[in-house]
């Protein structure tokens, strides 16, 4: 039985998960692990080395030259590849558009699995993600798969790009991505996105950032240490 709480957080690409994920950290002084950003810096490097996808000993051969690391300030998770900050990079529209096929890569997944397991063994942590509760922490006390009309999470992906000074990606071309990374995620052979069975299900199209977490709050805290 596992001693830490962990609280996994599934769900569909810019549903705010790592928005939430992050909320509840804050408020339980939970650690914060963001795994779809090291799916990202993992497509970061493999983009720069012009690793062929489709070959197994170059896939081997590239991962492990990869050493990821997460520094955490204010609650933000920035991560490093190769000593180097990349948080930004990779959520620019090269990593997005890639990512999706990066992902499905068994060695990939099996790698990151492995060490996501690692940084969850002993703390209390917050992880989302597209398979935390089905393969990564499939025992984790409190699951939340989170969902979304895509019509909403294309305008909210659309205003983070414009927030950040993405000026050439158009509203369309979120909408199309997200649309291709739903498929590539609910359809890849190697852990697929889909609802674990003891997950809530958060569907957030309607609500507000405030609302979700007072939601996710009451789910969680019934499972808190030294609760009656």
């Amino acid at each position: 039985m596992r001693k830490n709480l962990v609280v996994a957080i599934d769900g569909y690409s810019s549903c705010g998960k790592s928005t939430l994920a992050k909320a509840l950290a804050k408020k339980l002084g939970f650690i914060y692990i963001d795994s779809g950003a090291m799916y990202r810096a993992v497509t970061l490097y493999f983009l720069r080395n012009h690793t062929d996808m489709s070959n197994h000993d170059a896939i081997m051969d590239a991962l492990q030259h990869i050493e990821l690391n997460f520094h955490s300030r204010d609650y933000e998770s920035h991560i490093t590849l190769n000593g180097e900050e990349v948080s930004e990079e990779i959520r620019k529209m090269p990593v997005s558009e890639n990512v999706s096929e990066v992902s499905a890569i068994k060695e990939v997944r099996t790698e990151m699995v492995r060490q996501q397991q690692r940084m969850g063994k002993s703390k209390n942590i917050v992880m989302d993600g597209r398979d935390i509760g089905t393969t990564v922490f499939a025992d984790a006390q409190v699951k939340f798969f989170m969902t979304a009309d895509p019509k909403i999470r294309a305008e909210r992906r659309f205003k983070e790009l414009q927030s950040k000074g993405d000026t050439e990606t158009s509203l369309e071309d979120v909408f199309e991505n997200l649309a291709h990374r739903d498929y590539a995620d609910t359809t890849r052979k190697e852990s697929p996105l889909v609802r674990a069975e003891d997950a809530i299900i958060l569907d957030n199209t309607d609500i507000t950032q405030e609302e979700q977490l007072e939601f996710a709050l009451h789910k969680v805290t019934p499972h808190l240490p030294h609760q009656d």
